[in-house]
């Protein structure tokens, strides 16, 4: 009969306080590009930028560790932003027609960002709400008065409306609608009965009553506010795009829709003005419109003018591009995507003379560039945050704490040896000042990309930084030459392109797609396994060499019939000496067969092994002596998907269709079967019967409540996919002689053992490394092993290999018995090592709904205490939530809402890191870092001081949505509410409140994440027993 051994119930408040010393959920920073940008703006004064998003989405940067994030309460497209300089303010304008005010204020010595009034432009004068066109009252154009106590409003009607600030109150006085400006305007200046919306305000820099107004017919006017007088006006025969002043506000540059530009004269006699020069930049032929220009003076000579567009329309329409022009001297920059915004960065001094710029920024869809206007040649400036992650789609992650400085310093090396022609100027955005203190330890994040790259990020600190790109394509036969760069214009080149920016969204061939990486941290070695089956191994190397590429093929079907892979081709290597950079440089390569997808990598360079897995089985390779070790086949008879690839075309929607009514016809007569009175798990179900029968004690009421989980079939498909490889010195054989192993789980719910007889150091030259099948262990439910981890003899993961040998940590206990930590999809389940004999369970989809899809070991530090922490095993599920339980005993801790069930990107991105973090896709372009620790929090924070003094507007500006402190409210991708104390979800209690645990455990099946009950069960008693076949004899 079943056997639970439990302690007494109700909550433990040692515990409860321990688990708020232990874990806290916090979502804390952004990292990596704004997806789908709309709008961009620049504060002189205070050195910040914002940027926003179609989703309304707003962030504000400057210094690295200076980030604000804020987001409308109203999902909308933010089409424009100003800051009110030197205010620590910003307005932005929604597609929805509402102007938004935002203000930066300080709690607990900390800024946040917060929205404080909203304004929308009621209807024109003259019309009601139903007769009014929409559009009429639509604002096209916000220009703020250099005094920043005023925002003018052009609209499409033509109208021109004066907006307090940051009162937000409209001034009806001083109203500028179209039909008194065509009052002032001579018949022959007027373009037709209306002069269409207003493009452009730009106020007069050397006297702040002047604006100048341009409206899109081409006309535009020299408006004085305190006369209601138009000065000046200025007629041009196309449509008109945009204004820019010169600094001296003697002259003025306007562009039009046809490509061109025209510098005007300004002066006081009220006479039709002729542009000073009209030119169209890259005509004669029909050009596309110069959506934005500006005039920028230099004391180095010719001004600068700088636009985007103007490209020929028939040869280069498709093209995004920004010309810069000084003099004789002209650039034209080309991104991989379409041109938002830019300003530049420039001497702001009234009393200087020129304007000086010194930096353009670029904000095109999919990234950030900036160029150093001050060195000749106008190179880039690499951005410290903001990075590109999807410069080719991240296909995989991976994460590593605690980088040793050597390899740190290294790895910098290498990657600023990869930039030579970047510029090494101070970056232009620096405002406010990080408070953030400076991270103990290193923390690196590994991206694979489709294009076969893998990126390193400086994952340490609130902004994730590029450190170093490694690349494989070069390595490998393709159609394009990935050693070329992109071609540069010649002398006599025009356009005089110059490719900028790294977003490159195309990949010439997918097989070349990172799946897998794994890196050992302390020999410096690398193993990324890719598409089509391709494992390379690589080390690290300071610098620059020539080597031959040694190749071995590990065939994982081992001759089985029956079996004809019908996917793509293997990748074919370059044969020779090949040239590589400073950093990673491949070593060798191991080609499996079929060339599947690789599906799991492990590293061991202690042993000097690497496994990998692919749909077919799974191999051991022996990098030292360059030879394969083991290779075992998994595939089931009927797992003929697995050998149609990721990539093939040719799965059968008869055969899905068959299969899939086979499963409902399958549950439905398994549905109907009685079990037979005399079978085993009839007898427990009467044991059970008996058990809630019996009566326990008062204070408990054992009812369990589990979800009916079918038995997969054996003969689904794709059950031979290898979901887990794991390395560890630990007892296979029997109870006293430990030795190295490795653990395969598959899809099918089946872990293979294996015993390695690996060669001490000084017999590596003599002897080769063995495997031999130790136990093999068939899940009963058959669901899918995601995880294996072996746990010494105090339950605590063992360390990595060469951690123990360099000091690095403490030795894994090896006196008494180990034990195997095997997580499934839908269990998870410890076994004694080296019988393995069920321990401890937990059900997560009984009792849940759901299945895990990340794992990960963290170790969780004591808030208060320096000499405590706790290893704890941490899931993801499919529905989004994360749980935390203890190891081994499998209690539950802790359960939080982390990503929306609905986004199974974001799930699937999901890695965790050792030290109680984590990391998900919110877009393609996007990571969301989340805290579960209460000490280990990677967070802005930051103080931004404006010049002046001012009031805050918000009346709760004094108090500050946040969770110890923390600066940032959590809203990215939905789910997340900041918890108070009262709300934590601690699994030991129901709804926080333990005077009532009795009644909650009541109503709830003692294994329940909500029960806090010690619920260790005796084998004797599992309902799913495994089979477990035992290859090895004992010593």
């Amino acid at each position: 009969m079943m056997k639970f051994r439990f302690r007494r119930p109700g909550n433990d408040p040692q515990r409860e306080k321990l688990k708020l010393e232990l874990f806290a959920f916090n979502k804390t920073v952004e990292h990596g590009f704004p997806n789908q940008p709309s709008s961009l703006a620049y504060d002189p004064k205070l050195r910040l930028m914002a940027i926003a998003t179609k989703s309304g989405s707003l962030k504000i940067y400057g210094v690295p560790g200076v980030e604000f994030t804020g987001l409308h309460k109203e999902t909308g497209t933010v089409t424009q932003m100003h800051f009110l300089h030197g205010q620590g303010r910003l307005l932005s304008l929604l597609d929805d027609n509402t102007i938004h005010l935002w203000e930066i204020n300080q709690k607990n010595c900390y800024s946040f960002l917060e929205e404080v009034r909203t304004f929308r432009l009621p209807g024109r004068p003259g019309f009601d709400g139903a007769n009014a066109p929409p559009s009429i009252t639509r604002i096209t154009v916000i220009m703020l008065k250099s005094c920043s106590k005023l925002a003018c409003l052009g609209t499409e009607g033509g109208g021109v409306y004066f907006l307090e600030l940051p009162s937000m109150q409209l001034l009806d006085d001083r109203t500028l609608l179209q039909d008194e400006v065509l009052q002032g305007v001579p018949d022959d200046y007027r373009c037709g009965k209306a002069l269409g919306p207003v493009e452009s305000l730009q106020e007069d820099p050397a006297d702040p009553d002047k604006i100048l107004i341009g409206y899109s017919r081409g006309l535009v006017l020299l408006w004085v506010q305190s006369t209601r007088q138009v000065e000046n006006l200025f007629l041009s025969n196309q449509q008109l795009e945009s204004l820019s002043w010169e600094r001296s506000s003697k002259t003025f540059v306007s562009s039009h829709s046809d490509g061109s530009y025209m510098v005007w004269p300004v002066n006081n006699a009220r006479s039709r003005s002729q542009p000073i020069t009209s030119s169209i930049p890259y005509g004669p032929f029909p050009c596309k419109a110069i959506n934005k220009i500006i005039w920028r003076t230099s004391e180095m000579g010719s001004p600068f003018i700088i636009f985007s567009g103007g490209m020929p329309r028939a040869s280069y329409g498709d093209r995004h591009c920004i010309t810069i022009m000084q003099g004789k001297a002209q650039v034209t920059l080309d991104f991989t995507s379409r041109v938002i915004d830019f300003f530049t960065v420039q001497n702001t001094d009234p009393e200087q003379e020129y304007d000086n710029p010194r930096a353009l920024l670029v904000l095109v869809e999919e990234e950030l560039v900036a160029v150093d206007l001050q060195t000749p040649g106008w190179p880039t400036i690499t951005p410290p945050y903001l990075a590109p992650l999807h410069s080719s789609a991240i296909t995989c992650s991976y994460h590593i704490s605690n980088i040793p400085v050597k390899l740190w310093e290294r790895i910098i090396s290498a990657g600023k040896q990869q930039n030579p022609l970047h510029s090494t100027v101070e970056w232009p955005i620096n405002g406010g000042k990080n408070l953030a203190p400076e991270p103990v330890h290193k923390g690196l994040l590994l991206t694979g990309h489709e294009d076969g790259t893998v990126r390193f990020w400086d994952a340490s600190g609130v902004s994730l930084k590029p450190l170093y790109k490694l690349a494989t394509a070069n390595i490998f036969q393709t159609d394009a030459d990935h050693t070329e760069n992109f071609p540069q214009c010649g002398e006599e080149e025009w356009p005089p392109f110059r490719k900028v920016g790294c977003f490159d969204p195309y990949s010439d061939d997918p097989r070349l797609g990172i799946q897998k990486i794994s890196l050992c941290k302390y020999s410096s070695r690398l193993v990324v396994a890719g598409t089509a089956g391709q494992v390379i191994v690589m080390e690290f190397n300071d610098e620059k060499s020539e080597r031959k590429m040694n190749l071995s093929t590990v065939d994982l079907l081992q001759d089985r019939e029956g079996f004809t892979w019908k996917g793509h081709d293997r990748l074919s290597p370059k044969v020779g000496l090949m040239g590589f950079a400073a950093g990673f440089q491949p070593s060798f390569l191991v080609q499996c067969v079929p060339p599947a997808t690789v599906t799991a990598v492990a590293l061991h360079t202690e042993w000097q092994l690497v496994a990998f897995g692919t749909s077919h089985g799974f191999g051991i390779f022996d990098y030292h002596r360059q030879q394969p070790v083991l290779a075992r086949c998994t595939l089931h008879p009927n797992d003929s998907l697995a050998m149609e690839g990721p990539l093939s075309r040719v799965k059968s929607l008869k055969k899905s269709l068959r299969q899939s009514f086979r499963r409902i016809r399958k549950s439905r007569v398994s549905g109907k079967k009685r079990p037979s009175s005399c079978s085993p798990t009839s007898k427990v179900r009467e044991a059970n019967a008996k058990l809630a029968e019996q009566d326990g004690p008062c204070e408990v009421e054992v009812t369990p409540v589990q979800r009916r989980i079918e038995p997969r079939s054996a003969d689904d498909s794709l059950s031979g996919v290898v979901r887990c490889l794991y390395f560890a010195d630990t007892f296979l054989r029997d109870a006293t002689h430990h030795g190295p192993t490795l653990w395969a789980g598959t899809n099918a719910g089946s872990v293979y053992a294996y015993a390695l007889e690996v060669p001490s150091r000084e017999k590596w030259t003599e002897r080769s490394t063995e495997a031999v099948l130790g136990k093999e262990i068939q899940l009963m439910h058959r669901a899918p092993v995601v995880s294996i981890a072996v746990l010494d003899g105090r339950g605590n993961p063992l360390p990595e290999p060469l951690e123990v040998s360099r000091d690095l940590a403490k030795a894994p206990e090896m006196q008494g018995s180990h034990s195997v930590l095997i997580i499934s999809e839908e269990q998870f389940k410890v076994f004694t090592l080296p019988r393995v004999s069920a321990k401890t369970k937990f059900k997560l989809t009984a009792h849940e709904g759901s299945r895990v899809r990340k794992l990960g070991l963290m170790n969780f530090p004591s808030i208060t205490s320096d000499d405590y922490s706790e290893n704890c095993l941490v899931c993801l599920t499919n529905l989004g939530d994360i749980h935390i339980f203890t190891v081994p005993g499998l209690r539950p801790q802790m359960r939080y809402d982390c990503i929306r069930k609905e986004d199974i990107s974001g799930i699937a991105s999901c890695v965790f890191t050792r030290t109680g973090q984590g990391f998900y896709l919110i877009s393609p372009s996007e990571f969301e870092r989340f805290s579960l620790s209460t000490r280990n929090i990677t967070e802005p924070r930051c103080v931004v001081a404006w010049e002046s003094a001012r009031d805050p507007l918000s009346p709760g500006s004094n108090l500050c949505n946040n969770l110890q402190g923390s600066p940032k409210v959590n809203r990215a991708n939905g789910t997340h509410k900041i918890q108070n104390k009262g709300e934590c979800n601690s699994l030991g209690a129901s709804d926080g409140v333990m005077e009532d645990f009795p009644l909650a455990l009541s109503q709830t099946p003692l294994d329940s994440p909500i029960s806090s009950t010690d619920i260790t069960l005796d084998a004797s008693g599992d309902m799913t027993v495994e089979d477990v076949k035992d290859y090895l004899p004992e010593c």
